[in-house]
């Protein structure tokens, strides 16, 4: 696979703030500090991965910054506080942009060392009448910001104008992160492709007496061969009972012949997610009691995606995969009673106790309201959702026959709305039955 990524340009970075800042507010500012370095164990940090606002508005992946917007300054618009260049810092932990790699690279107006802050920015916020912030998310954060607002209260009487209201900047920003443009679809579909190969590998590599963590191995080799630096989150490879467990992601287990395996991962490019999920046998052929639940799941979704369309609403592609599931648990006899009834007592929840999917994007689990005053919202073009079903049975659960028991299985694509409907992102992963089988053969 070629490693040609597709990135994000700085004219697409310039419209996003200046989308953001012909929303907001007159008189107003944004407030936004990055991620922070955290600590795994004694003398090592996991690996930093910028906050998505953040990176989305800036494209600036260093920690310790702060991103302000200032929407009609006479001296530019956006201002960034960062690093300054540290020659001997650079040479244990990389190199550094600095205030003046912040302009020429980043496009900033202004940029300050971060150790200026607490003389800058309050000279920044004072005379705004509103403050947008997400207050909650850093406390230490919070603690400052609060701190430059009420040194600008304690010099009232001289003259000084402190914010008269905070607003929460989620409101916008994450409204405006969930519709994708092309850029962005262009890097979510580059995601889906390599994630799609690495399940594809996994596939062909499987067999029984592998460990799960050998098939993690194959999916984060593929990862970062075709260019992506890391799992967009904790892949889960569970086989056998483990399949059942919805966020399994100790993937220690000794794999046997007759077990299903399910495996849930996705790379991250470019800060993009890509989120799948197949789910086979280990040896290869499915049984009877698999092929019956695993071909249950793959009608569920099939409905569930043709109902991914401008016009419905976002709980409607869910509505549809709960009524093909429960038909179907009653004619497999895993269920018995009315349709209607069973759906209405939310009789399936036993076997399918999750929802259909979640928006994608930055995040695995991306921003946006799934509800707007209450109701659910309506599918637009550019949203990107996963679509999901399973059916886990658990190896305990004696109200059924035992040869239903300990299946699991879950099938989920990536599937984009467009004007006429959908397009599915990761669609060069095999997922039916003759596929699977046909692939693992090969």
């Amino acid at each position: 696979m070629p490693k040609t990524i597709p990135t994000i340009s700085k004219k697409e970075f310039l419209r996003r703030r200046e989308q953001l800042m012909s929303q907001m507010e007159p008189n107003s500012i944004v407030i936004l500090p990055s991620s922070t370095e955290k600590i795994r164990n004694r003398d090592a940090d996991y690996r930093f991965r910028q906050d998505s606002d953040f990176f989305y508005l800036s494209g600036f992946a260093e920690p310790e910054s702060v991103l302000v917007l200032v929407p009609g300054r006479e001296h530019g618009e956006f201002i960034l506080f960062c690093r300054e260049r540290d020659r001997a810092r650079e040479i244990w932990d990389g190199y550094r942009s600095g205030p003046d790699g912040a302009c020429k690279d980043f496009q900033a107006d202004d940029a300050f060392p971060i150790a200026d802050i607490d003389d800058i920015l309050p000279g920044l916020i004072e005379g705004r009448e509103r403050v947008y912030y997400s207050m909650g998310r850093d406390q230490q954060f919070d603690q400052q910001v609060m701190g430059w607002v009420n040194a600008i209260r304690s010099q009232v009487r001289a003259g000084a104008t402190p914010p008269g209201e905070f607003l929460n900047l989620d409101h916008l920003l994450h409204d405006q992160r969930l519709f994708k443009r092309a850029s962005e679809v262009h890097i979510m579909k580059k995601a889906a492709q390599i994630s799609a190969d690495a399940h594809c590998a996994a596939m062909q590599i499987c067999e029984p007496g592998m460990y799960e963590y050998e098939l993690e191995a194959e999916l984060m080799h593929r990862f970062m061969r075709a260019g992506s630096r890391a799992a967009a989150y904790n892949s889960i490879v569970g086989s056998g009972d483990n399949a059942c467990i919805l966020h399994y992601v100790e993937n220690t287990r000794q794999m046997k012949s007759g077990d299903l395996v399910l495996i849930d991962a996705g790379c991250e490019l470019e800060h993009y997610a890509s989120d799948i999920t197949r789910t086979f046998p280990v040896s290869g052929k499915f049984s009877k009691e698999q092929k019956a639940i695993y071909q249950l799941v793959l009608d569920a979704q099939a409905a569930a995606i043709d109902a991914v369309k401008p016009g419905n609403h976002w709980n409607e592609p869910h509505e549809v995969s709960v009524k093909v599931i429960t038909e179907g648990l009653v004619k497999l006899g895993l269920l018995k009673g009315d349709i209607d009834t069973l759906i209405e007592e939310e009789k399936y929840k036993q076997f399918y106790m999750h929802k259909i999917g979640h928006w994608l994007g930055m995040d695995v689990h991306d921003v946006g309201d799934y509800k707007i005053e209450g109701q659910w919202r309506m599918l637009e073009p550019g949203m990107v959702m996963t679509v999901e079903p399973g059916i886990y049975i658990a190896p305990d659960d004696e109200t059924v026959a035992k040869k239903w028991r300990g299946i699991g299985v879950r099938i989920e694509d990536d599937v984009l709305i467009t004007k006429t409907g959908y397009d599915i992102l990761s669609i060069d992963v095999p997922k039916s039955v003759d596929e699977i089988e046909a692939l693992m053969s090969a």
